[in-house]
């Protein structure tokens, strides 16, 4: 073998393990760095100590209730925000502020309501009452004078007739030998249709409040629901469920203002209707008691013709 061919030999031998070792090289650089399985398990046949089992229970205890207290934050209990009082006062304080704000305003126009019913309930029975008292006494009265004199010490607006036409009778006594008795009885019926009129708006006082509670109590009420039944599909969005009991509370609040709602308007238009009747009937008692003082002014302007001679002498036949 000549030298050239020695050469070329050699070469040829360091350029294959230099390649063999480059190799080599990256198979162990790709390698992961893991134990053998034999240091990481032991043998089945090997027992596990007293001193391993006593290091290991604190680290399962401890990760344990870690793993549940994560799995309770992913999944609420949906009923973890539901009132546990389903009454009405509970309901009620469970409530959005917009609600409670309309529950509010309801409950005091059903106090509004039954106020107006006592103290008109009073007033109308007083007022009927008196106009019946003196009603009596003008249909029993001869003379307009008679009756003044018997309705004297009284109040009202029937006395208050009376004693109107006997003034507007004085006023007018000079020019009746000379006008007649025409413009004194329509004077007298113009106190007397303004004294009725004054009476019946006196007594309609207080139930134009039952009108407008009758009429927007349950709007206000339906308002109060549309915004409660709002925040609970709110709710229902949040929670992600839709089950029961995290849907009934909220509807249940909402229409419980829909409920009060309902409670302070048919009072009111029931008693709005009943006080609207008995007003009407005590207007038609003050024109009763208006005609009986129209009928007494027209008789003392009768006699008013009559010579004194011969009313002396019909006062005995009208006492027999």
């Amino acid at each position: 073998m000549t030298r050239s061919e020695k050469r070329r030999w050699t070469m040829t031998t360091i350029v294959l393990i230099v390649t063999l070792a480059s190799g080599l090289s990256c198979a162990m650089a790709e390698q992961p760095d893991t134990p053998p399985a034999a240091s990481l398990t032991a043998p089945a046949s090997q027992p596990v100590s007293a001193e391993v089992a006593e290091a290991v229970k604190p680290a399962l205890a401890g990760t344990v209730p870690a793993v549940r207290s994560e799995g309770s934050s992913r999944s609420p209990d949906p009923r973890a925000g539901m009132p546990h009082d389903l009454s009405p006062l509970g309901m009620f304080a469970a409530a959005d502020w917009v609600v409670k704000a309309v529950m509010l305003g309801l409950a005091f126009a059903s106090l509004v309501t039954w106020m107006v019913l006592f103290v008109k309930a009073v007033e109308i029975a007083c007022a009927r009452a008196r106009a019946q008292r003196a009603f009596d006494v003008i249909t029993a009265s001869d003379s307009l004078a008679a009756a003044e004199d018997a309705l004297i010490e009284r109040g009202g607006p029937a006395a208050f007739m009376v004693r109107s036409a006997s003034e507007e009778m004085a006023r007018s006594a000079a020019a009746l030998n000379f006008a007649g008795n025409v413009g004194l009885k329509e004077r007298v019926v113009s106190w007397l249709v303004r004294i009725e009129a004054q009476a019946g708006r006196r007594l309609t006082r207080g139930t134009g409040l039952l009108a407008t509670i009758g009429s927007t109590a349950p709007f206000v009420g339906l308002f109060g629901t549309v915004w409660g039944i709002m925040n609970a599909f709110i709710g229902i969005s949040q929670a992600q469920t839709t089950n029961l009991a995290v849907v009934a509370p909220g509807i249940a609040e909402a229409l419980l203002a829909t409920a009060m709602g309902l409670v302070a308007a048919i009072p009111a238009v029931v008693l709005y209707n009943v006080f609207a009747r008995t007003i009407t009937g005590y207007r038609q008692l003050l024109a009763d008691v208006a005609a009986g003082v129209e009928r007494l002014v027209s008789r003392d302007l009768d006699f008013r013709k009559v010579p004194d001679a011969v009313e002396r002498a019909a006062l005995p036949l009208a006492a027999e």
